[in-house]
């Protein structure tokens, strides 16, 4: 082999290294995106099902509160609606939206029942609420794991230079499941 040969050889792969390496990178970082993507929807899906059992749970415990507390039809009805937003939501935003709202509305149902001790001690009411309460922390475990995956997505496609890739990729930032601000307090109990 001659030296003009060698050279050749050595331009040749040094052009292929500086190809392959940025493009393996790009392989390598879009493929992560799109993993951690899916990790939210996955996140998201779990959240889902566990709103679903509380919304399913809804109706049952309504009646039985509506049995009991006659004269409670104002926070009886803005369950309903608020239940019935869910059932129309049809982005994750709308569906965070919805579901804080319903949140607020059962967390006030909670503190009409405190005014009803024969309610409190309703067998099949005891049962329905345990499976509430069995279902929020579901959703708290469920928001919580969405939330991380979401925490660890935003951080990768908004650290740089995967900002560049993911800005080219129309890779988006993804949205926080919050408690609302009005959750955050417990609710008060007045007797």
């Amino acid at each position: 082999m001659t030296q003009g040969q060698k050279t050749t050889l050595i331009v040749i792969g040094i052009v292929l290294l500086a190809v392959l390496i940025p493009f393996l990178y790009l392989k390598g970082t879009y493929n992560s995106m799109v993993r951690m993507d899916e990790a939210i929807k996955g996140a998201w899906a779990q959240v889902e099902n566990q709103l679903q059992r509380r919304y399913d749970l809804i109706p049952n415990y309504v009646e039985t509160v509506k049995g009991y507390a006659k004269h409670e039809k104002d926070v009886l009805l803005k369950v309903t609606e608020a239940r019935s937003r869910v059932a129309g939501a049809g982005t994750i935003g709308q569906k965070i939206a919805a579901n804080n709202e319903l949140s607020s509305a059962l967390a006030r149902l909670l503190v009409v029942v405190e005014r009803y001790p024969e309610l409190k001690a309703n067998t099949n009411f005891i049962r329905l609420q345990d499976e509430l309460a069995g279902t929020e922390n579901r959703i708290a475990v469920e928001r919580r794991r969405f939330n991380e995956a979401v925490r660890v997505y935003n951080t990768k496609i908004r650290s740089f230079p995967t900002n560049l890739i993911a800005g080219t990729f129309g890779f988006e930032k993804a949205t926080f499941f919050e408690v609302p601000k009005e959750r955050q307090e417990a609710p008060k109990v007045k007797f």
